[in-house]
């Protein structure tokens, strides 16, 4: 290996510290928002159901430009929008801290969803065209998955330091120098790619419908336990999710440059993944929900004590897929070790349905949180690989998008569903639920995300190929870890 291909392996591999920092911060954003709502509730005396659109409008930009911005990238430059998205990012983290009403707060909050729409696809799209399918790839994602892990926790310590010691404000400026930074270090880290010229048709009726339907969805999601799940809002808004959505299919069925190539679909291993990603997005986002609240409203503990009892559960998410979860698929295949973190989030989640309304975070929560850790890390990994896995070089972006995407819906979809099933039982008027009735609320959303993580396992066995794992092994036996040549705009490495 020459000099110069030694300089541009280094490149590559501190290029993606670069992406998972900037990961990180979308995934940290995530969590850190909800310690600070009570005190940004105080700060403009915003009722509740105004409050909850500071995290709702977040989750809608989000969700619902992911794929935009996924193909986005594919076509005008996948460090270009990764730049791009970056920007908004920063800028309305800023705008955000200096809010002076909670209309402009929530408006920040709408442009931060957007910018973590074009950022976090653009990224994992970067990684895909920049690491070879086989070991170089599978450790790269181990690092994407690591970072979902490091990024949860971090959120909800980093939310209560922040909030009680400097004020809610800096939840979103700690943004702020971390995009700076990443920003300066794009260009030289980074080379830019992008599909030929040949495929750069942009599908305005497509992104349009499929923009708007997938708003409606999460919308419909997020707001269906408050409007009640038969209500006309409810029913209208799924109406008119899906016929905006259908209307996409036969936009794309016609499109001479479509936004999605629907026979991206016939992709086993990609269409498994997603339907995977939907459970597992379900069940995480579900999962760090309750365990909040069970610390804090059965517990007794604050902020902090909260995210500090989160940590050695998100530590082994941390170092297990940088290690055991690259690792494992490399060596069985993405298959079997999906399934197997699948089945071990099944047990965490039933063990932390075993919770007691007197009980203990050592005698409840430790050791089923370290069983869920694992799983995390045994999931999130082979996720990644089968969703890039026999994927065009020019279709990576949109790939990208489709795998967060269907993370963002099932996230939106099994808090709506399971937060209907914990609180179902306590609606008592204007009376304060018991300790014991909040933990049998609790624990039955637990053990309803262990049957929801039971048909993750069961999707993972029947749709993706066995046949399919086993080609990835083969090839990252054969695969070297030499380093690529220098990508060029608009041609495959």
């Amino acid at each position: 290996m020459t000099t110069v291909d030694k300089i541009h392996e280094r490149r590559r591999w501190y290029g993606l510290i670069l992406l998972c920092s900037a990961q990180f911060i979308v995934v940290l954003d995530g969590s850190v928002i909800n310690v600070a709502m009570p005190t940004i509730g105080q700060t403009f005396d915003a009722s509740q159901q105004t409050l909850t659109w500071v995290v709702s409008a977040y989750v809608l930009a989000f969700g619902g430009f992911l794929l935009l911005g996924g193909r986005l990238a594919d076509l005008l430059g996948r460090r270009l929008m990764f730049i791009v998205g970056l920007v908004l990012f920063g800028v309305a983290s800023l705008v955000g801290g200096f809010a002076d009403s909670i209309e402009v707060l929530i408006a920040a909050r709408v442009v931060q969803g957007l910018g973590a729409a074009i950022l976090s696809p653009s990224a994992m799209s970067i990684i895909s065209v920049t690491f070879r399918d086989g070991i170089e790839r599978n450790k790269a994602y181990g690092a994407w998955g690591a970072v979902g892990g490091a990024g949860g926790a971090a959120g909800v310590i980093l939310g209560g330091v922040l909030t009680q010691y400097a004020g809610w404000q800096w939840v979103f400026w700690i943004n702020v120098p971390i995009v700076a930074v990443c920003v300066l270090l794009v260009v030289p880290m980074l080379a830019e790619t992008r599909a030929a010229a040949s495929d750069r048709i942009f599908d305005l009726a497509g992104a349009t419908t499929v923009t708007a339907g997938l708003t409606l969805l999460v919308y419909a999601l997020v707001e269906a336990p408050a409007w009640g799940w038969g209500s006309i809002q409810t029913i209208g808004s799924f109406a008119g999710a899906i016929a905006l959505l259908a209307a996409f299919v036969i936009i794309e069925r016609h499109s001479r440059g479509p936004l999605i190539d629907l026979t991206i679909f016939r992709i086993r291993s990609l269409t498994g993944a997603n339907l995977a990603g939907i459970v597992a997005g379900g069940v995480v986002v579900s999962m760090f929900f309750f365990l909040s609240l069970y610390l804090q409203n059965v517990l007794h503990y604050d902020a902090i004590t909260t995210g500090l009892c989160l940590v050695p559960m998100c530590l082994v998410t941390f170092v297990f897929s940088l290690t055991l979860g690259s690792a494992s698929v490399t060596r069985w295949g993405y298959k079997p070790v999906l399934a197997t973190g699948m089945a071990l989030l099944a047990v965490g989640l039933a063990w932390f349905g075993q919770a007691s309304p007197h009980g203990s975070f050592a005698a409840d929560l430790l050791t089923p949180g370290l069983v869920a850790g694992a799983g995390l890390a045994l999931v999130f990994t082979p996720l990644f690989v089968a969703a890039a896995t026999g994927v065009s070089w020019q279709q990576a972006g949109l790939a990208s998008g489709l795998i967060n995407t269907s993370q963002q819906l099932g996230g939106a979809l099994g808090l709506a569903v399971l937060s209907s099933v914990a609180f179902a039982q306590l609606d008592q008027g204007d009376s304060t639920p018991t300790v014991a009735a909040l933990t049998d609320g609790y624990t039955s959303a637990f053990l309803g995300a262990a049957v929801i993580a039971v048909l993750g396992l069961l999707v993972t066995v029947t749709v993706i190929r066995t046949r399919d794992s086993r080609a990835h092994v083969e090839l990252t036996r054969r695969s070297k870890a030499a380093p690529l040549p220098p990508a060029r705009a608009g041609s495959p490495r």
